[in-house]
């Protein structure tokens, strides 16, 4: 019976573990610091982890270890190459977040466009009673059928997010970050053209050395002044404080992310001054109750 070792059990909530229990003895630890990890993993067969780094020290700390497991699709936070050396395997989950992270791009695309953390708080604050109008038009809103969609990143999660602008009526083309066209369904433009001819672009791409800080405010400046950014991708894949300045000036009708270049976001983050115009989730998007149910199915089924 494998001995297995979860670093940071808190990272998928209150979601069952039992698949994993069937697996082996399961040791959990909410949380882990880096100076903990040598300790923990001793003697362990099988170390899951999702965020905590797994580098050749900590590898070389488990003498008995026989499979990383990564609660996550990314495999950044563990040393492969060392790993491999070892006769290791370290294998991740892929494709269990898809409709989750979706779902939550259209929350923001929607509310973006309709305006609706702005109305709420006006029925909540009492402005709405005390003008007496049955409606209130003191702020407009536009339709998104008939505007453009561009995509960057068009894997599983950017095509999902393609169909479904398409149900709404939107158009869509996309720029690949890899230089590799592969989806034939919708149009693939430069990043110039996607930028001066979107009203909404949409993030789904990888954080790698292309990826990385691609939206700097040059690219952002040259967006329709009407236009909104949504970032489901990785933080670092735009400047952040390119952004909190686009927004904050004006360049942008308004942004939304759920992902940070640092994460939990630093009290200090530009992000956080901008206000109503900038809306902000705490890296939720992968983490529906379905989601983290499979995520644990497919973790389970790597123990073998």
């Amino acid at each position: 019976m494998y001995k297995i070792v979860f670093l940071d059990a808190d990272t998928l909530g209150d979601t069952s573990l039992d698949p994993i229990r069937e697996r082996g003895e399961l040791t959990l630890y909410p949380r882990t610091q880096p100076h903990q990890v040598a300790e923990r993993i001793a003697d362990c067969d099988v170390i899951i982890t999702n965020k905590v780094l797994i580098r050749q020290p900590e590898i070389d700390a488990a003498p008995n270890l026989k499979l990383i497991c990564v609660a996550a699709t990314g495999v950044n936070n563990v040393d492969v190459e060392y790993a491999a050396q070892k006769g290791i395997p370290v294998r991740n989950v892929a494709g269990y977040s898809t409709e989750s992270v979706v779902q939550v791009t259209f929350m923001h695309l929607l509310n973006l466009f309709g305006q609706g953390n702005y109305f709420d708080s006006r029925v909540k604050d009492g402005t709405y009673t005390r003008e007496g109008l049955f409606t209130d038009l003191s702020r407009s809103f536009n339709e998104i059928r008939g505007k453009t969609l561009g995509i960057i990143g068009m894997g599983t999660i950017g095509q999902r997010v393609a169909q479904i602008a398409s149900a709404f009526g939107m158009r869509v083309h996309y720029f690949s970050t890899s230089g590799t066209s592969h989806c034939t369904d919708y149009p693939s433009v430069s990043l110039e053209t996607l930028l001066k001819e979107s009203d909404v672009i949409s993030i789904h791409a990888p954080l790698n050395a292309t990826t990385k800080g691609m939206l700097t405010l040059e690219h952002l400046k040259k967006m329709k002044k009407t236009a909104f950014l949504i970032n489901l991708g990785r933080g670092g894949i735009v400047v952040e404080k390119d952004l909190a300045q686009a927004v904050q000036d004006g360049i942008l009708a308004g942004a939304a992310t759920d992902v940070f270049e640092q994460e939990p976001v630093p009290a200090d983050h530009p992000y956080l001054k901008v206000g109503e115009r900038l809306l902000l989730t705490p890296h939720i998007g992968w983490a529906s109750v379905e989601a983290r149910q499979l995520l644990v199915e497919k973790l389970a089924a790597n123990i073998y």
